[in-house]
C-alpha cells in the first residue's frame, strides 16, 4: 500500500512552522528564482550532499552548521531573487490591456495554429536543408500514412515516441522523420532523407 505524506504533514511530524505568505507572493517568489538561479548549487551548495555531510538532528543544528560552511548563500539567493522581482515589479507596470490582449492572442491563435501545422514546418525546413522543394500530401497519400515530400521523397512525420505498430505498405519507400517538442520549438530528426 502506497501513502502520500505531503509537505505541510512531514513540517508537522518534524515539528517545524509553515511559513504564511499574502495570495501569489510564495508563487511570485518561486518563479522569480527560477529566472533568478537563486537557489543553485553555486550560490547555496549541492543541498543533497551537504545534507550527508551534516551530523546532526535538529533543525537548529542543520540551521547553525548551513550557515558555517555556507554564511553568505542565504544572503546571495535573495539578492539575486530580489533584484528579479524588481525586474518583474518594472515589467508588471508596463501590462495593459492591448498587451494581454496580444499574449491571449498569440497563445490561442498563433501558437495554437504554429503547434497544429508544425509538419509543415519540418518539410519546409527538411527541402531548405537538401536545397530542394517540398509539399504537404494529398488526403490519398495521408491515408497511406505519407504526410508530404521532400523533393521526390515521401515521408512520415512522428514523434520520437512513435513505435510502428502497423507496417506502411511496402511498395511506398516512406522515411520517417522524428520530432520532439522542446522548451522553444521541436527537434527535428531528418537522418532518414539525409
Amino acid at each position: 500500500m502506497k501513502i502520500k505524506i505531503t509537505i505541510e504533514e512531514i513540517r508537522k511530524y518534524l515539528d517545524i512552522e509553515t511559513p504564511e505568505f499574502p495570495k501569489y507572493v510564495a508563487s511570485l517568489i518561486n518563479l522569480a528564482n527560477q529566472y533568478a538561479q537563486g537557489t543553485r548549487p553555486k550560490v547555496v551548495g549541492q543541498m543533497s550532499e551537504l545534507i550527508q555531510e551534516f551530523e546532526g538532528k535538529t533543525l537548529h543544528e542543520w540551521e547553525e552548521w548551513y550557515l558555517k560552511k555556507k554564511p553568505d548563500a542565504i544572503k546571495n539567493a535573495t539578492e539575486k531573487i530580489l533584484q528579479k522581482l524588481e525586474e518583474f515589479k518594472n515589467s508588471l507596470n508596463k501590462i495593459d490591456r492591448a498587451t494581454v490582449e496580444q499574449w491571449v492572442r498569440d497563445l490561442v491563435i498563433v501558437k495554437t495554429f504554429a503547434g497544429l501545422r508544425f509538419q509543415e514546418a519540418i518539410l519546409k525546413k527538411g527541402s531548405e536543408i537538401k536545397g530542394t522543394n517540398y509539399r504537404l500530401a494529398e488526403p490519398d497519400e495521408e491515408s497511406i500514412g505519407i504526410d508530404g515530400y521532400i523533393g521526390d521523397i515521401p515521408v512520415s512525420i512522428k514523434p520520437h515516441t512513435y513505435e510502428v505498430k502497423a507496417a506502411l505498405p511496402e511498395h511506398i519507400e516512406t522515411k520517417i522523420v522524428y520530432y520532439k517538442k522542446i522548451d522553444d520549438g521541436i527537434e527535428v530528426d531528418y537522418g532518414e532523407i539525409l
